[in-house]
């Protein structure tokens, strides 16, 4: 984007339409390019990606719709890099760089990004990017869940900034080297295949939109389009009262030591049309891969600013300038280089609701009581003479917060996940040695309120084949808080019960738990936290929870027991 705004052209409001609109399809475009060529279930069923145009000062011109919420304009900093180690004169047409740097990324690197330069009549111009879960990355850790790792080197592959293709031709070594050390080399191999489609798809579209209307008129449409996000989110910054707002809640532990809580503290000072949200009083980093870098911490201030500011609008750089965070090195969520960062994501629910839970004074018209506050997900791997190597990844929807004006959703995923989905039952029964015996909401499990929180899940997988299993979950010990009166929702857990009679037993966390045939785990997730007393709930609603099985006869009497309470 050129600096000197006073050389750009002036826009007319239609061509700043057509352009806003412009970008964001492509991104969209790109997005379901991804989604179709993609290999594995966590892209093309969970949606678990991003895509997005970046400028060549790693600014997000444009992302998709629909993506992860914690993937919130982050991009940039792959591009960043790119810049600082090749120099804007060192990128050709044809070339596709790969990066899950730890560091620099600040994510588990299984989440890989690629991007491709953008040329215009010759000229560099921008940058087309997007973010893939790819299902292993080697390394010591097997899908999702794994508490084992405690430096990031033992947690696959490493890739900053590298040109897996150069001016279209590909790096053969990279690509051997990334083929010799994963365990599914041709699930990542042909997602990086769909990822790189994805931004030539995007540069091609970019580059259609600056040929029919010239490189400044564009440029000077995407600026006007960000100084009016910009306008949109201090105005609504600037209707919060002025003031500094504090909260503060904990995760169970960190996998390892699971004796010590980890303190989630955060600070909001609101100013004029100016939101800061302090991290320093946040749990220092663990020797665990729940630790998130500096680039993973701030999508946690970025989501919740973006649902409290410009739920609507699309997702440009224009709708974070008014957002300061700050984050010292060496916290939970700014782990120093080398730390483990394999659990990056789990810490951020419960940041985001305590984040929401320090407005809620300021704001208690808008502010839910706490969701199910984690990242549930499950991880069974194995091998079968018939299959082979498998490894079967899905997510869990849970709870969210009883709200002031309206009961809380049932068996929706995290805040962090946004419009993710889980795998449908009939395909993980297809391609894995599972049976799904259940799938159901679990009654009792929102907090009881004037407005119920939401219900969570109830999931069991039986196995066909002996395997292993991680578990963990979040809000295990510590529940989804209520708000104004309410109660508090219900807990995740899990149950294994043993095919030869062995007694059934708990499991909050663990990693490689060896199953054999036969074998079942059922996932109970956390119901959401209630919002207002629950005395206060109407009957009809009462009446139709009970009907509907969403809370049980015992359940009903908490409320009319709170009810009888209240009466003189």
């Amino acid at each position: 984007m050129t600096q000197a705004r006073e050389t750009q052209p002036q826009t007319h409001p239609i061509t700043v339409e057509v352009v806003r609109n412009a970008i964001v399809a492509y991104a969209d475009e790109m997005a379901n390019a991804l989604c179709k060529a993609a290999y594995n279930m966590m892209i093309y069923e969970v949606r678990d990606y991003c895509c997005g145009l970046i400028d060549l000062q790693g600014r997000m011109i444009s992302q998709n719709r629909g993506g992860l919420p914690i993937f919130l304009a982050d991009l940039g900093v792959a591009v960043e890099d790119a810049v600082a180690r090749w120099g804007l004169g060192g990128f050709l047409p044809g070339d596709v760089l790969i990066m899950n740097h730890g560091e620099t990324c600040g994510q588990h690197l299984n989440n890989v990004v690629l991007s491709c330069p953008v040329f215009h009549n010759g000229e560099l111009v921008a940058f087309t990017a997007n973010r893939a879960h790819w299902v292993d990355i080697g390394g010591a850790r097997i899908g999702f869940g794994s508490s084992a790792t405690t430096e990031i080197f033992a947690e696959g592959l490493q890739m900053r900034s590298l040109k897996i293709y150069e001016a279209g031709k590909r790096n053969d070594t990279l690509w051997q080297i990334i083929n010799d050390n994963l365990r599914f080399p041709e699930a990542a191999l042909g997602d990086m295949r769909a990822q790189i489609a994805s931004c030539q798809l995007g540069a091609r579209r970019y580059g259609e939109l600056l040929t029919r209307y010239g490189r400044a008129t564009v440029e000077a449409c995407i600026a006007r389009v960000w100084d009016q996000a910009d306008a949109a989110v201090r105005k609504v910054v600037g209707e919060i009262p002025d003031g500094v707002y504090s909260a503060e809640s904990f995760l169970d532990n960190d996998g390892r030591d699971l004796e010590t809580p980890l303190k989630i503290k955060v600070t909001v000072r609101v100013a004029g049309s100016v939101m800061s949200i302090d991290f320093s009083e946040m749990n220092p980093q663990t020797n665990s891969p729940i630790n998130s870098g500096r680039s993973g911490g701030i999508a946690g201030a970025r989501v919740a600013f973006k649902a409290l500011t410009s739920p609507d609008l699309d997702v440009n750089e224009g709708c974070f300038r008014a957002l300061e965070v700050v984050l010292p090195e060496g916290t939970m969520l700014s782990a120093r280089p080398g730390a483990a960062l394999g659990l990056w994501s789990i810490a951020l629910p419960t940041v985001i609701d305590t984040i929401l839970k320090a407005l809620a004074p300021a704001l208690p018209a808008k502010i839910p009581a706490a969701h199910k506050g984690d990242m549930g997900g499950c991880s069974f791997y194995g091998s079968t003479p018939e299959r082979g190597r498998f490894l079967l990844m899905n997510i869990f929807g849970g709870g969210w917060g009883g709200r002031p004006h309206e009961d809380g959703e049932d068996a929706s995923v995290s805040v962090c996940q946004g419009d993710v989905r889980n795998s449908p039952v009939e395909l993980q029964e297809i391609r894995y040695p599972f049976i799904v015996e259940s799938h159901s909401l679990r009654g009792d499990s929102g907090g009881a309120g004037k407005h119920r929180g939401g219900l969570g899940v109830e999931l069991t997988y039986r196995c066909l084949a002996p395997c292993q299993v991680n578990i963990n979950f979040e809000r295990t010990k510590l529940p989804p808080w209520g708000l104004a009166g309410g109660g508090s929702g219900g807990t995740n857990y899990a149950v294994i019960r043993h095919a030869d009679g062995a007694p059934e037993r708990k499991v909050l966390k663990g990693t490689q738990i060896p199953l054999k045939a036969g074998d079942s785990v059922a996932f109970f997730t956390a119901g959401g936290g209630g919002y207002g007393d629950p005395a206060e709930r109407a009957r009809g609603d009462l009446a139709r929870d009970v009907e509907e099985g969403f809370i049980s006869s015992a359940g009903k009497a908490l409320y009319t027991a709170k009810a009888a309470a209240g009466k003189p």
